[in-house]
This record gives C-alpha cells, sequence and structure tokens, in this order.
C-alpha cells in the first residue's frame, strides 16, 4: 500500500513537472515577421497532450494496449461509424482500407485483376493501395478547381471488371459524393475514401468518411489532428473489421474480441476452440493466421497524444476555416492570374491547405511565386503527385486511362499549395498577407 502511495505521488509530481515545462516552453514561442518560418501544416498542442504521453510512457507498456483502445473508440465515435482499426500511418490506413476488401476472410472479396477506378492527380500511397493488392488502377482525371475526381466521367469509366472506387477528397475539399455514392450502388461497387486531408470536412451535412464501405485517416502532424505517425480505418461492417484488423495484426485469426484481455471462462473456451483440419484441435486461436497480413500496430504512446488531439478538431477546424476565407478574399483581385479553389454547394470543406493554380496566360510561372514565397519564409507545396502517372516508380505500372488526363497534367505544372493550419494566427497571416500583394504589385 505504502509503495502505491509513494508511486502515485511520484507519478503526479512528475506530470505538474511535465505540465509546467510545456507551458513555459510555450510561452517563449514568439512570431517574428520575415524571420519566422510559416509551415504549411505542423504540429499543434499543449500540456495535455505532453502530459498523457508521459503518463503513458510511465506505465511503460508502450505497444498497442489500453490507450489504443480508448482511441478507437473514441474516433469511430467522432466519425460515426461503428468500428475502428487503429493503424501507424495514413499510408497503411490507405492500404488496409484496400487489402480488407481482399482479404480472405472478407465475403465477396477483390481478386487480382479486378479494376479500381481512382484519380491520377494523387498522393502515391492512394494508387499504391491497388497496386500492392495487385487490382488495376483506372485513372480518370479531376476537376481543376475543385481538385477532385470529375464524377461526370466515372460511370462511363466502368468495366465488367470494375469492383471498386477509392477517391481522396483533395486538401479536405469533399468530392461530389451524391453522385459518386448514386453510381457506386448502382454498379455495387465498393466505395473507399481517403480522409488522410479531409478530417472534419462535411458534404451534404454528412462527415467526409462516412458515406463509403470503408475510410482512412492519417494522422501526421501537418494533418488536421496528429499523433506524430498515426493512422485509422473507420468502417460500419463486422466482417471487414475483422479482416482489417486481421490484417494489421500479421494476418492472425480476428474473432471480433481482444483475445487474452480478460482471460474469462467464455473466452478461454472460444480461443480453444478451433476445428481446422491441417491444425492439431483446439489449436490456441492467437496463433493462428487467416491471412495474409502485415505488423501496422501503433504505439499506446501515438494514441495518447490522439487521445487529446481528437478533442481539439472542432477548433481546428474553424481555425482552418477562417484562415482559407480570409486568404481566399486577398487572392480574390489577382483571378486573372490565378484558379482560386472552389467548393460544391452542399460541401462543408475542413481544409489541409489552400490550393492556388497558375493560369495559362499568367505573367508569370508557378516557380517563381513559389521561389518568391519560399525566400520570404512561406512555405510552399506542389500538389502531390500532380499526374501520378508522369512519376518513375509509376511510369510503367499496369492500368487503363478511358479518357485524357489533361487537367492532371495541368496541375503537375501549375498548381501549389500554402498553409492555413491553426498555427498561423493574425501575426502570421497579416504576413503572408503582405508577401502576397508585394508579389503581385510587382507583375
Amino acid at each position: 500500500m505504502k509503495k502505491n502511495i509513494i508511486e502515485t505521488n511520484l507519478r503526479a509530481n512528475i506530470l505538474k513537472l511535465v505540465n509546467n515545462f510545456v507551458r513555459v516552453q510555450k510561452s517563449r514561442e514568439k512570431f517574428i515577421p520575415g524571420k519566422s518560418r510559416i509551415h504549411f501544416g505542423a504540429r499543434i498542442y499543449d500540456q495535455k497532450e505532453v502530459v498523457r504521453l508521459v503518463n503513458a510512457s510511465l506505465d511503460f507498456w508502450i505497444t498497442l494496449g489500453k490507450e489504443g483502445r480508448e482511441f478507437e473508440t473514441n474516433f469511430a465515435k467522432f466519425m460515426n461509424r461503428k468500428r475502428c482499426v487503429v493503424v501507424n500511418s495514413g499510408s497503411s490506413a490507405d492500404l488496409l482500407a484496400v487489402a480488407g476488401l481482399c482479404a480472405k476472410t472478407f465475403p465477396n472479396r477483390m481478386l487480382p485483376g479486378d479494376e479500381v477506378i481512382t484519380t491520377a492527380m494523387a498522393f502515391p500511397t492512394t494508387v499504391a493501395a491497388i497496386l500492392h493488392n495487385n487490382l488495376i488502377p483506372v485513372f480518370i482525371d479531376i476537376e481543376l478547381d475543385t481538385y477532385n475526381i470529375d464524377a461526370n466521367k466515372l460511370e462511363a469509366a466502368i468495366s465488367k471488371k470494375t469492383r471498386a472506387i477509392i477517391l481522396a477528397h483533395t486538401l479536405g475539399n469533399p468530392a461530389e459524393m451524391d453522385k459518386i455514392v448514386k453510381i457506386a450502388k448502382k454498379h455495387k461497387l465498393y466505395l473507399i475514401e481517403d480522409i488522410c486531408d479531409a478530417l472534419d470536412s462535411r458534404y451534404g451535412g454528412k462527415l467526409c468518411g462516412t458515406f463509403g464501405d470503408v475510410a482512412a485517416a492519417g494522422f501526421y502532424p501537418a494533418h488536421h489532428m496528429m499523433m506524430g505517425e498515426g493512422g485509422a480505418v473507420v468502417m460500419d461492417d463486422l466482417e471487414l473489421f475483422k479482416s482489417c484488423r486481421s490484417l494489421r495484426d500479421w494476418g492472425r485469426e480476428d474473432l471480433g474480441f481482444d483475445m487474452g484481455k480478460t482471460n474469462s471462462i467464455e473466452e478461454l473456451s472460444k480461443r480453444f476452440s478451433s476445428n481446422i483440419s491441417s491444425l492439431p484441435k483446439g489449436y490456441d486461436r492467437k496463433y493462428i493466421y487467416t491471412n495474409i497480413g502485415y505488423n501496422l500496430k501503433p504505439t499506446d504512446l501515438q494514441c495518447a497524444i490522439g487521445i487529446e488531439q481528437l478533442r481539439k478538431v472542432p477548433a481546428f477546424t474553424l481555425m482552418r476555416k477562417k484562415n482559407f476565407k480570409t486568404l481566399y478574399e486577398v487572392l480574390k483581385p489577382y483571378k486573372k492570374f490565378l484558379i482560386l479553389p472552389r467548393s460544391f454547394s452542399k460541401s462543408d470543406p475542413s481544409w489541409f491547405a489552400f490550393p492556388i493554380t497558375v493560369c495559362r496566360n499568367s505573367p508569370f510561372s508557378r516557380k517563381e511565386i513559389m521561389e518568391f514565397l519560399e525566400s520570404n519564409n512561406i512555405e510552399t507545396r506542389v500538389l502531390f503527385a500532380g499526374n501520378i502517372l508522369k512519376h518513375p516508380g509509376y511510369r510503367d505500372i499496369k492500368h487503363r486511362t478511358p479518357f485524357n488526363l489533361n487537367n492532371s497534367n495541368f496541375v503537375l505544372s501549375n498548381t501549389f499549395f500554402v498553409g492555413i493550419y491553426p498555427g498561423i494566427g493574425k501575426s502570421e497571416m497579416n504576413y503572408m498577407i503582405g508577401v502576397f500583394q508585394s508579389f503581385f504589385n510587382k507583375k
């Protein structure tokens, strides 16, 4: 008893010191115009994340455990989905979302050679997930101002081999989901949503990530919330959940509950009740492998951060929307030079970043404006891969392209984005506005 009291008091003192340390550390952060770098995205945190992280580290469980289970419960609830499988990155989430629909344990699974429709303008891991599962990507173009899949071309791209659609809501801007869902249902296609850049974005009042069979989220520091590295797959279907969790955990058989959690008589009877002809009767189901899987688990320490971050997402979203609106109004007078982003009337984006496309007849190039912004300590990025088929690793992949990819090619050469994440406050935004105006005044 005395030992427990000592440990409790020591833990409380440690956490108090951590809280004070972070408070002092954060108080020293100041923005200096022209010297401080304005990133396109970065971690936003306070004492709560660090205290929870340190508290979890003192338990020293480290690998996925109670913090992970709590995060899965909380994230599923946030997403209005029945189930969640937490993983070690958004890229792993994309992989698992597709692999789950191909798993041997999933009824009506996709098979090698089946087609999946997606966009050529993509982050590579969306396409890689298709290829790693021996499926054939079918590439269609995007709209140049929404940067999303052109829903008007979707149905014409479907063939007898098509089994699924995978789409990302680009930079948090929701795709035209009513059209896409209608087509997917009509042709009985699986619908996979990549919401790595679109957490808390909505279409028709409904969260992105809740329209399809499964959705993949990512929690890299630049995203809407962060775990350092981390991701999650959310779905409603129990069989898909079990297949995804099996694949995450080495391909181990998944019974829909955490084996070894309670060691109750009921649990033990299930654990040692296997009857597989090629294995000894009653073989321990903790070591039966029903899929060829991976190890995609995060640590409990990452999940501890995620629990606190998730609570802040609504406030983060408000700041992203505010910054987007401010920057849009500033850039509106320069529409003769720029294509500014457009959202559908039903969309309520939580913007990941602000995309800008330089017009064909503009007196300056993308390279010129990016170099000017970077030289003034405003971070820029091109819009992911542009056209993924132009990249060395993807030039020779087996694929089908039913239409031209003119807009994806234009993005490849002319589009970039800047940050509007919650770390950009009034001082940072005013500085950004001044730099943009300085550039255009010279043109």
